[in-house]
């Protein structure tokens, strides 16, 4: 495991509420003891745990001290920002960002776009030539989600380096092999990239990190003063600015391409490249074919470390029209050496028997079609595929929300049954939800043989069972609680209260026959509040062992031991 991995959770913001694992195409994150992390070898640094995550637990790795140190070791370190600058930072010129940066110490900026023309032109040449499926190699993410879970295309990828390992090699030729280079974009797996590729860029940071360092230093965008000498190095970019977007590619390496060219199609988002890929074995020795990807929806524009994560029109339009028009012919000539194999390995996914999940499976209590429910509460998109991921080890039983509730409330029925005094909880309309043996053996006879045919009596109508039902709809109407209230109920005395659980819908009993000769009623009562005591411990177990994920057993519960405690007050 690399502890300098780019996507990180710090463990105790984790919130296990699965949502990470829910939106993870590739479900690379582990969850033990109901903390969520990232499975390095399977993730594709798309960045989607890290947008979603409601806790704010995944992070990304900031590499902003690191890039302080490099600017105190070399004299001449570039920046290559990205063409999706425009969208992070529209509030200012061009001319301010690079004297901001020029601020923090960095001796030029360039765009990356330059690289991204140079990728063209490679390519460009190579389709001349080349026949059959060939995929872009710009986005690193796209390149990994092929590697790890499409490795039959991997040979299609073309083994030429990303717009920034081609713009680290223009500027070093042009400079020296002496200057250090640090990446700005919306990208997290880009981190990884400079990772691989130290020799060509040393350091890559978001667009995030770099308002955070800005703000460290007080540097403020709006107001910063500029002057002629705050240019790109070594001059701008022209079509290469277009990558960012939907077809980008494809506009630098055949200018007039248009929607019927079957040779020539871009598609953005994992699913969808996905979906793309499906099937195009067959066409492939029929037609030439060149596949531009890009692993976010809309493009770069809303990678993952962007400000805004919306307005996709408005970003592409001014992505469009800030780019100006190429001054030579596109494509161009290639100018250096740009090859790059991609060392990625494929993910080997376990396959497992039908039998070794059938057996999974009922250890959750899933033990035939009907039990296959596929609530996604787990965040797998079915019950087999979270079976499958308790056998990798990457899940735990307590993921799966039916398995809970059934658990808890199996647990809650047990206890139950074990109180010695009458439960009971009904709804709006005085049905029954719930009660125990003992609140029908209080009842007497013919209520303890109609809970013989119908445990807990669910559906019964309260006001057909007891006499004091009156008390109840009470409470109901006006949602005060009625708390150690005595009632006569033949010759016996029945104490107990009755409680709001959920305003004017759900409420609940308690009850303990105190019957006995009256001089013996306050020791009869100093007896019975002590057994209520008793009662209440049991109840609050039973709370704690339902846990988050329990059915509205929990929430009934959790009133009677506050309707008590109340009691115990007063």
């Amino acid at each position: 495991m690399n502890p300098y991995f780019p996507v990180y959770t710090g463990q105790a913001e984790c919130q296990d509420c699965y949502k990470c694992v829910r939106n993870c195409s590739a479900k690379a994150i582990r969850i033990s003891d109901g903390k969520a992390s990232v499975i390095q070898e399977k993730c594709i640094l798309c960045g989607k745990c890290v947008e979603i995550c409601p806790a704010g637990a995944k992070h990304i790795r900031s590499d902003t001290n690191r890039a302080k140190k490099l600017l105190q070791l070399k004299s001449k370190v570039f920046v290559s920002l990205a063409p999706s600058y425009i969208n992070e930072f529209p509030e200012v010129k061009p001319e301010q960002l690079i004297a901001a940066l020029k601020k923090l110490g960095f001796y030029g900026v360039s765009e990356t776009a330059l690289g991204a023309q140079e990728v063209s032109s490679h390519v460009a040449r190579h389709l001349q030539t080349s026949g059959g499926i060939n995929i872009s190699s710009a986005c690193p993410t796209a390149v990994q989600l092929i590697k790890k879970y499409h490795p039959e295309y991997s040979k299609n990828i073309l083994k030429f380096h990303s717009p920034v390992l081609a713009h680290a090699g223009l500027l070093k030729e042009k400079y020296g092999d002496d200057i250090a280079i640090i990446f700005v974009s919306p990208c997290i797996a880009k981190k990884y990239e400079s990772d691989q590729f130290f020799s060509l860029v040393q350091i890559s940071l978001t667009f995030q990190g770099l308002r955070n360092w800005f703000e460290e230093e007080n540097i403020d965008l709006m107001n910063i003063k500029f002057d002629k000498n705050d240019k790109f190095l070594p001059h701008r970019a022209e079509e290469g600015t277009l990558y960012p977007i939907e077809g980008g590619m494809i506009a630098g390496i055949k200018s007039d391409c248009s929607l019927n060219d079957k040779n020539f199609m871009s598609f953005s988002g994992i699913e969808e490249i996905s979906s793309a890929l499906d099937g195009l074995k067959s066409i492939e020795k029929e037609e030439n074919l060149f596949i531009e990807l890009l692993a976010c929806k809309g493009g770069c524009i809303n990678g993952p470390a962007m400000k805004n994560k919306s307005a996709t029109g408005l970003k592409r339009y001014q992505i469009i029209k800030n780019s100006s028009q190429p001054k030579v012919s596109v494509p161009r000539e290639p100018r250096i050496d740009i090859y790059n194999n991609h060392p990625v390995e494929a993910v080997r996914l376990t396959k497992y028997t039908e039998n070794q999940i059938t057996k999974i499976l009922k250890k959750i209590g899933k033990h035939n079609l009907t039990d296959l429910i596929n609530c996604g509460g787990c965040g797998y998109n079915s019950c087999k595929e979270f079976a499958e991921a308790l056998l990798d080890g990457f899940a735990e039983k307590e993921m799966c929300v039916t398995y809970m509730r059934q658990l808890a409330q199996k647990k809650a029925n047990a206890l139950l049954k074990t109180m010695p005094s009458g439960v009971v909880i009904v709804d709006e309309e005085l049905k029954i939800v719930e009660c125990n043996e003992n609140f029908a053996n209080i009842l007497g006879e013919d209520t303890e043989m109609i809970f013989e045919g119908v445990p807990g009596l669910k559906g019964a109508s309260l006001d057909k069972i007891i006499p004091f039902a009156n008390h109840f709809e009470t409470v109901l109407k006006t949602g005060n609680d009625l708390l150690n209230k005595d009632i006569k109920i033949n010759n016996s005395i029945i104490h107990g209260s009755i409680f709001t659980i959920e305003k004017h819908r759900i409420i609940g009993g308690i009850f303990q026959d105190i019957t006995a000769p009256a001089m013996y009623k306050n020791n009869v009562m100093t007896k019975t509040k002590k057994v209520i005591e008793k009662n209440l411990e049991t109840v609050q177990k039973i709370a704690y062992l339902l846990g988050e994920n329990a059915s509205e057993t929990e929430i009934m519960l959790d009133s009677i031991i506050h309707s008590f405690s109340t009691e115990q007050e007063q």
